[in-house]
């Protein structure tokens, strides 16, 4: 009885470990390539979703101005909080390069809203509750969505891919991203 409590103690044990490492390897840096069919220089995938305030926004409302689509697992997590105020600290640089920044996550309006609040964000947060949009992009995971980020022109074309964020310093990447893509 003893060896069959130990050997279930320890599958227990494994099944919590192997969650955990589930739930938090979404809100690290992704270090493989977006799973998707997406290629540069097409054009990227159209689409509508609220944000934190139930505002819709639509990607090709956007054309004549440059935008960044970060696409992120979680609200307040640590990781994305940094990618978040990164991108926050040097949103008047990004927009000086007449480039919008929206966040994408699988979060609802008030958990963005809350978000936004919180870490003072001035840039809209979108919620992809359906995930729809995240399988459209190839960045649906089974908790949250992949960490990457797409760049896309003044013409709806996508130009960029940033697949191994630096969230600490990711409004450099994303400048960066799009100069040398000129």
């Amino acid at each position: 009885m003893k060896n069959i409590f130990n050997t279930t103690h320890v599958l227990l044990s494994l099944v919590g470990l192997m969650g955990v490492v589930l739930i938090f390897s979404g809100c690290r840096a992704s270090k493989k390539a977006a799973n998707n069919n997406l290629t540069i220089g097409t054009a990227a995938p159209d689409f509508s979703l609220v944000d934190e305030a139930n505002r819709p926004h639509t990607l090709s409302n956007m054309r004549g101005s440059r935008v960044a689509l970060y696409f992120y697992p979680k609200d307040q997590t640590p990781g994305c909080t940094a990618q978040a105020c990164s991108i926050r600290d040097s949103l008047g640089e990004l927009r000086n390069q007449n480039i919008h920044v929206w966040g994408i996550s699988y979060d609802s309006p008030a958990s963005h809203a809350a978000f936004k609040q919180k870490y003072h964000l001035t840039f809209p947060l979108l919620s992809d509750s359906s995930k729809e949009v995240a399988a459209l992009y190839g960045v649906k995971g089974f908790l949250m969505a992949k960490r990457v980020t797409f760049l896309i022109d003044e013409q709806g074309v996508l130009v960029g891919i940033i697949n191994n964020i630096d969230v600490k310093n990711h409004a450099q990447q994303i400048l960066s991203a799009f100069e040398a893509g000129k």
